[in-house]
């Protein structure tokens, strides 16, 4: 069975065309796919719709965050669908359907990145990239149990990528355990140029855990309390320094106007067909004024500025990434929208401020996995991940040994 007619629907059906990697490196033995936004040189980019694929092309050049994978000795697997033109959470695309989420499959896998969620959840690569504007790296790690980030703004380069919101958009990835996702965040993000405190102080965003369902709530519990024990008892905070819609909708605004000057030309002067979900929001991103983008753009080098005050250079946040569990495939279209716009009220925090943000699949209920997300301070993304190393791997007395020595050699190696 080839990959494009495996039942996850993960795959996209091009032709195959031989993608060269190095014989040797430190992802040696790794496969893994790429969201279809991305060029790979012999294949197309057809981001999620039809009219862009026919317009597409065969490229010729491959995006450097691929080539680096490449060139770290990784194996390229193919093309992994992705919602259209990245303007969608829920990963079901009107013109090609949705794929399936391996860790559950009578739900929703979200989006944008649906496919590279797909693909690893089912296990046929080890990781994949994908891209994160405002939740599409989190949501759906979240909701297919896997580990996901969202690094901070311009730490991996989105060069050759089709782009959505420009000030929003992250280049990120996914894996099923943390060993594939450290050595992969070793060759994407490098080391951080000041690495966190060991350990980091601990904040629990007592705002945002208001927001998930109370049985979610209570199925996070666990997972907050195996963080408490690596990194010592979390100080409650309220994050937000103003009412949460307030930031939702300085998002949105952001979005919208970016989103409309990415792709408004595009979408009118060809005419594009989009689903009825996605229509809807170029609709509303066409009629974002000069105006309201100015004042959403105040309101979020405030709370940049807030947040960045609150997080210091030495603090973690606990959040929760998600309201609750990957809601049904068959939930009416009104449902998936109530959901995704709950999730946004605190999936947007990351992307107003450039801040990374770590999920990790450390919960569930009813037999679905849930996350829970570790969110710190503008370029300390790799310290992030090597919180949930300890995590995963060690007991705590033993963690905090080596997450000390582990910070002294990268802090070394920073300041050769």
């Amino acid at each position: 069975m080839s990959l494009a007619t495996h039942p996850s629907r993960a795959f996209l059906p091009y032709p195959e065309a031989p993608v060269p990697n190095a014989a040797q490196g430190p992802l040696s033995g790794l496969t893994f796919a790429v969201k279809d936004l991305f060029d790979v040189a012999g294949y197309p980019t057809g981001g999620g719709n039809p009219h862009v694929l026919a317009r597409s092309g065969i490229k010729t050049a491959t995006a450097p965050a691929v080539c680096s994978l490449l060139d770290a000795g990784a194996a390229f697997l193919g093309k992994v669908h992705t919602d259209e033109l990245a303007f969608s959470m829920n990963g079901q695309n009107y013109h090609y359907g949705g794929p399936y989420n391996g860790a559950a499959p009578d739900r929703i896998t979200g989006g944008s990145s649906s496919g590279s969620a797909s693909a690893v959840s089912h296990g046929l690569c080890d990781f994949a990239l994908g891209t994160d504007t405002g939740g599409s790296i989190r949501a759906p790690a979240s909701h297919c149990g896997l580990f996901g980030i969202r690094p901070s703004h311009g730490r991996v380069t989105l060069e050759l990528c089709m782009p959505l919101s420009a000030s929003l958009d992250t280049c990120g990835f996914f894996a099923r355990d943390i060993g594939t996702f450290a050595r992969v965040a070793d060759v994407l993000l490098g080391n951080d140029c000041q690495p966190l405190a060991a350990p980091p102080k601990l904040l629990l965003a007592a705002d945002l855990f208001e927001l998930p369902t109370p049985e979610a709530r209570a199925a996070l519990t666990p997972a907050v309390a195996r963080i408490e024990s690596l990194l010592g008892t979390a100080m409650p905070v309220n994050v937000a320094d103003r009412p949460l819609s307030e930031l939702y909708w300085a998002f949105r605004y952001v979005q919208g106007w970016e989103a409309w000057q990415a792709d408004g030309p595009l979408i009118e002067d060809f005419a594009l067909q989009l689903g009825p979900d996605v229509a809807g929001r170029f609709q509303f991103s066409k009629g974002v004024t000069r105006d309201q983008f100015e004042h959403a753009s105040t309101i979020r080098h405030a709370f940049t500025a807030h947040l960045g005050r609150m997080l210091g250079h030495d603090s973690i946040l606990v959040l929760p990434t998600m309201p609750d569990i990957a809601p049904l495939r068959t939930a009416p279209a009104e449902a998936l929208e109530d959901y995704r716009t709950a999730a946004a009220q605190s999936l947007c925090l990351a992307p107003l401020t450039g801040f990374p943000q770590l999920t990790l699949p450390l919960s569930g209920r009813q037999g679905a996995p849930l996350g829970i997300s570790l969110l710190g301070p503008k370029g300390r993304d790799r310290s992030l991940i090597a919180v949930a190393e300890m995590l995963a791997c060690f007991a705590c007395g033993e963690a905090r040994r080596r997450w000390r020595d582990r910070t002294a050699r990268r802090s070394t190696r920073s300041s050769r």
